[in-house]
């Protein structure tokens, strides 16, 4: 459904190349340098690494650890072979994006689905809808911190491991929730909640640039992100529809079912897909060593350092121009459109959220096939792929689309034109103009360095939440204060400038990566030197130490330092 080709046999010959990879003897005597590391540690020997991942053949080691090898490529640009992405047949490969879609579902709704209950909350625990909306805009805070945890984790210990986890503590805080006796307890079991159920939404798009090439990912990435977006616009509406029949607590009750449909789901279909998990590094490596090593490999500041790549940052400003619209519009429907077209109740206020709804669903047939469809025009075009041209099969649709949309629609509603039904019209239009273009920029994110996909698309998703955090803190103060046309007239400015930001990446992005990669490696240049020199001074030291203990005489201190004494700069 989402490949153009799939050769069933070729899985024997990935699971071939990943074995003649898995060759390479690494040297036991050399220093081996990491970029998450601050001092040079000497790994023991290594034996030869056997695949024990079942049907997927893995990669321990994307390249030779020899002599002054680093552990990580200092290049964004590194192949993984083609046979990779044959290593599932198609069927199975559709059968895992649809449960990734539906994990990725979970969070998303949980985060507005609260939205029809506020004054039933409000009223629970003795506290204004304020305050509850400040749970609200914090738990999309947590949405963005979320990310940059558990991004460098999938990468070290795969993307199965961190799946399962998450989803038993989505689990456990979805019933913490459901049975919270104070609003302090609402609040923590609310926020770990989005802290778990936002890996599904990273680790699905990660997943999916293991199992797809590159012109395919588009139309994949459209389906799985079909989950993330209706997510948001069902909520309410269900939200709603509880609330006006029973109690606000069904709502986390039944969240609390899905996420363990998602749980059995993930335990029973998802394998580990990933080609070259970190943790593999990590073997010969003893002691505190290896807890440096490691702990430099799941430090979140690696997803903030790639931030240093302006294309990244700048798509990332894209993409959160995108949510922050979304949230922005979904957020102050019941409190902007009840009381404009006189209606009374939570479930009837609901119904408006159906319309981006529907748009989402219907751009999920088009929009990711249509990113693809650019990719292979430029390729044939170019005669080779670059990431960045797969981007402009989103600049229409962000330049023109939505921005037109949100002003008709903040206007319309500020003036009273058109009713209900130009309302429902333009909430559509938005909804699938949006999947003709997260399809485009999350894909993006796995092509660009495919070594570091799932970091990419953590720094990705944490600047798209921290800017839903502030539009869902601001938008019902600012709607109050400057009316919902010139609130409107503020979001469509803000999605313009993200289509801004998006063809500057398009057109310097490639320059500015080939920047970065020389920058980078210059460091590393410079500090594997450094290293040997921190390396050679601490034998001497040892040798020395041992004749004095045997009466020889005394050595003098070395001139050279350490590596970790040398303070040298972390890449």
């Amino acid at each position: 459904m989402f490949e153009s080709n799939e050769n069933d046999h070729s899985q024997a010959t990935g699971l071939d190349r990943s074995s003649n990879v898995n060759s390479q003897s690494h040297s036991s005597s050399s220093s081996t340098h990491s970029r998450d590391t601050t001092e040079s540690i000497r790994p023991a020997a290594r034996p030869d690494a056997e695949d024990g991942n079942g049907d997927l053949g893995r990669c321990p080691t994307n390249h030779s650890m020899g002599p002054d090898m680093p552990v990580e490529a200092i290049s964004s640009v590194v192949e993984i072979p083609d046979e990779v992405y044959d290593r599932l047949p198609a069927h199975r490969k559709l059968i895992i994006v649809f449960l990734l879609s539906f994990c990725s579902f979970l969070a998303p709704i949980s985060s507005t689905s609260v939205l029809a209950a506020t004054p039933e909350i409000a009223a629970q625990y003795s506290t204004t809808g304020d305050i509850v909306n400040l749970v609200n805009a914090l738990y999309m805070l947590f949405m963005g911190l979320s990310p940059m945890f558990w991004g460098p984790m999938s990468q070290v210990y795969g993307r199965r491991m961190i799946t399962l986890i998450t989803a038993v503590g989505f689990l456990a805080c979805s019933v913490g929730t459901a049975l919270a006796p104070n609003l302090g307890a609402f609040f923590v079991f609310r926020l770990l909640t989005a802290f778990e159920g936002t890996s599904f939404i990273l680790v699905g798009a990660s997943v999916i640039g293991d199992m797809y090439r590159p012109t395919e990912r588009g139309t994949a990435t459209g389906w799985f992100l079909s989950g993330t977006l209706v997510g948001p616009a069902l909520g309410p509406f269900i939200g709603g529809i509880i609330v006006t029949y029973t109690s606000w607590r069904v709502i986390f009750w039944l969240q609390t079912g899905l996420a363990g449909v998602a749980a059995v789901g993930s335990y029973f279909l998802l394998p580990e897909t990933i080609y070259h998990k970190k943790i593999d590094d990590l073997v010969g490596y003893s002691g505190a060593g290896k807890v440096k090593v490691l702990l430099g490999m799941i430090n979140p500041w690696r997803v903030i350092r790639l931030w240093e790549y302006p294309n990244l940052f700048l798509t990332g400003i894209s993409s959160a121009s995108l949510v922050w619209n979304m949230y922005s519009l979904l957020t102050p429907i019941r409190y902007v459109l009840n009381p404009r077209y006189n209606l009374t109740t939570p479930m009837q206020g609901g119904l408006f959220y159906l319309a981006p709804g529907c748009g989402y669903l219907l751009g999920t047939f088009a929009g990711g096939r249509y990113a693809d469809f650019v990719v292979k025009k430029y390729i044939k075009k170019r005669g080779v792929r670059i990431p960045e041209d797969r981007m402009y099969s989103a600049l229409p649709f962000m330049g023109i689309v939505i921005p037109g949309c949100v002003l008709i629609y903040g206007w319309c509603v500020e003036k009273d034109v058109g009713g209900i039904p130009l309302t429902v019209v333009v909430l559509f239009l938005q909804g699938v103009a949006q999947l003709f273009c997260f399809p485009s920029l999350n894909t993006y994110c796995l092509d660009v360095m495919p070594a570091r996909s799932a970091e990419v698309v953590a720094g990705n998703y944490a600047l798209r939440y921290l800017l839903a955090c502030a539009g869902t803190a601001v938008v019902l103060p600012a709607i109050n204060r400057i009316g919902v046309g010139w609130f409107s007239t503020i979001s469509a400015l803000f999605v313009f400038s993200g289509t801004v930001c998006a063809y500057v990446s398009i057109k310097r992005g490639r320059q500015w990566r080939q920047k970065i990669d020389a920058r980078w490696k210059r460091r590393e240049t410079r500090k594997i030197p450094e290293e040997k020199d921190g390396d050679l001074a601490g034998e001497d030291a040892l040798r020395g130490n041992d004749r004095n203990a045997k009466g020889g005489s005394p050595q003098r201190s070395p001139l050279t330092t350490t590596g970790m004494q040398q303070g040298k700069e972390e890449v």
